[in-house]
C-alpha cells in the first residue's frame, strides 16, 4: 500500500468513525439494580435517557437505598455501553486499514 492510498484510507477511516459516533446515539444498552427494581437507561454517547422505579421503593424510609440502586444500575449501564460502543465503532472501520502495529482506533472514542 503506497502513502497517497494509505491517506486516503485515513480520511475514510476519519470520516466512518465520524459517522459511527454520530450514530452512537442511537446505540442503548441498560442496567439494573435491586433484582430489576431500578433500570437506567443510556447511549453510545454515554447520556442517562431514562431511569425507571419500581412504585414500591419510593417510600421515605428507602430514600438512601434508593439513591444506592440508581448509582449502581447507572454504573451497570455505562459499563455495558462502553463494550458495545466498542464494537460499534470497529465494526463501522472495519476492512479500511491494514493491521498496523500500535495503532489503536480505540482511542477515538
Amino acid at each position: 500500500m503506497n502513502m497517497m492510498d494509505m491517506f486516503g484510507k485515513m480520511k475514510e477511516v476519519q470520516s466512518r468513525m465520524k459517522d459511527a459516533q454520530e450514530t452512537l446515539r442511537n446505540v442503548t444498552e441498560m442496567g439494573d439494580a435491586g433484582a430489576g427494581m431500578v433500570k437506567v437507561t443510556v447511549n453510545g454517547l454515554k447520556n442517562v435517557l431514562s431511569v425507571e422505579i419500581d412504585p414500591e421503593l419510593v417510600k421515605a424510609e428507602d430514600r438512601e437505598m434508593l439513591q444506592d440502586l440508581i448509582v449502581a444500575a447507572t454504573n451497570k449501564a455505562m459499563g455495558n455501553i462502553e463494550t458495545k460502543a466498542r464494537e460499534h465503532l470497529r465494526q463501522a472501520t472495519e476492512g479500511l486499514l491494514p493491521n498496523i502495529p500500535g495503532l489503536n482506533l480505540d482511542g477515538l472514542m
